[in-house]
């Protein structure tokens, strides 16, 4: 009996591509096979964001797309999951008809039900608690070669004015210490060099399950297992920060010294109104102290323009905050007033067009703070973690410690190093963010 036929497609960000890589790992267990393209399929499954407008535009067109292979008989089913379909669940089915069967984020462990049920004309809609604890179901991994993401927690209970994560995704809950252990060594196992620790705020970690910040505990464990060269993380809140955190970055050598950390500005006002917890003057604080604790540290954060209440003033602090401090790597992003928020329901904010100037007036100061930082590599000896060879370019690529995949940049070099492996790299030059230099020696 032939086997159903599976695509998947995951839009967003790394938390929910494990919840893809999740239910990639009930598909091939309940016997369908995984196949890369949707016309090769009878089902695809879209796995969504609905985070910002941006998102839900992207998830809608892949929907219609989707529809229209339906349309033309190369695609017998479509699955939606995710964020999208949780947080318009009243809306989807109706407003998108091409739709078989949906689940919300809470019911991603139902996918081998929604899959057949949509096969066999009995279409499945289930939205399940948000706020149960984490699955621990088992995942493959897409990512790579050479590095995965290890999620740490689920949901977020920080409820800044602007977002709407905590009504899609849940309150925050840990995943047990024990299950995280066990699945980094198993990462290890496969070949795994670099474990990028995510969750929607990871230093908050443990706070549900242990009553404390356990993420000193759990990053010294993960640095014990033999095979893990690099840890990255991803993301650490401003207000969370200690000195034991500081000091476990600091001292353990396979945490890189890469820390995004999203502030979202510096003006009181401003962090006042998004809800944000400290205030600019504990922001410049805990960089200072980080630079003077932390040697060769990158920093990446991200950025909301055009929030009601930002004026010329509170922008021109915040260009003169990023010229001071002089961020390596930032995320810019326009204020998207989402509804259900709060922040959708403040007035005072200034039009679409001035929010999109701001952004590219703070792009251009970062392009500037980036490109002077990487001219301070040059002629530097790093460690690269290759990730395959570039056919444009005749060389081979990975990623440095100062780079996060799809977010930064990347190193191209000269050399032979297979993909997961580590290069050490003269960088000769660098341009637009990207640094280029030649291989010096391989390790396995």
């Amino acid at each position: 009996m032939a086997k159903n036929k599976v695509a998947l497609i995951s839009l967003g960000c790394p938390k929910n591509l494990v919840n893809s890589e999740q239910m990639l790992y009930q598909l091939c267990d309940a016997g369908m096979e995984i196949v890369p393209e949707p016309e090769l399929a009878d089902a695809v499954v879209i796995n969504t964001c609905g985070f910002i407008e941006a998102a839900k535009s992207e998830a809608i067109d892949a929907i219609i797309q989707m529809g229209e292979l339906k349309k033309a008989g190369k695609l017998k089913s479509i699955i939606v999951t995710g964020c999208l379909s949780q947080r318009y669940q009243k809306e989807i089915l109706t407003e998108l008809p091409e739709i078989d069967s949906v689940l919300g984020t809470g019911s991603y462990d139902d996918i081998v039900d929604a899959v057949a049920g949509a096969l066999k004309g009995k279409p499945v809609t289930r939205f399940g608690d948000i706020d149960a604890p984490v699955s621990e179901t088992g995942r493959i991994v897409s990512t790579g070669p050479g590095w995965a993401y290890l999620r740490i927690a689920e949901g977020c209970s920080n409820r800044c004015a602007f977002c709407v994560i905590p009504s899609i995704r849940g309150k925050y809950r840990s995943r047990g210490m024990d299950e995280i252990i066990d699945e980094a060594k198993a990462l290890a196992q496969t070949g795994v060099k670099e474990l990028i620790v995510v969750a929607q705020d990871i230093t908050r970690y443990g706070i549900d399950l242990y009553g404390k910040r356990s993420l000193p505990e759990l990053l010294h464990k993960l640095c014990a297992i033999k095979g893990i060269r690099w840890i990255r993380l991803h993301y650490l809140y401003p207000d969370q920060f200690d000195d034991e955190l500081i000091e476990t970055i600091a001292c353990e050598k396979k945490i890189l010294k890469y820390l995004d950390i999203p502030i979202q500005h510096i003006n009181n006002n401003i962090l006042k109104r998004m809800n944000r917890r400290g205030t600019g003057e504990d922001i410049r604080a805990l960089f200072k102290k980080l630079r003077e604790r932390i040697p060769n540290l990158v920093l990446r954060t991200s950025l909301i323009v055009g929030l009601p209440g930002e004026g010329e003033d509170e922008f021109d602090e915040l260009c003169g905050f990023l010229r001071e401090t002089k961020i390596e790597r930032a995320g810019v992003f326009a204020f998207s007033p989402e509804e259900g928020t709060p922040a959708a329901e403040m007035t005072d904010r200034c039009d679409e067009d001035e929010a999109k100037r701001r952004q590219e007036i703070v792009m251009d100061i970062q392009a500037e703070i980036m490109d002077e930082w990487s001219r301070s590599i040059e002629g530097k000896t790093i460690t690269v973690l290759c990730e395959g060879y570039d056919d444009e370019t005749g060389l081979q690529f990975g990623r440095s410690w100062a780079d996060s995949p799809d977010i930064d940049g990347i190193v191209f070099f000269s050399g032979e190093c297979p993909a997961g492996d580590i290069a050490h790299v003269v960088i000769d030059e660098t341009a637009d963010g990207e640094w280029y230099g030649r291989q010096v020696l391989h390790e396995i």
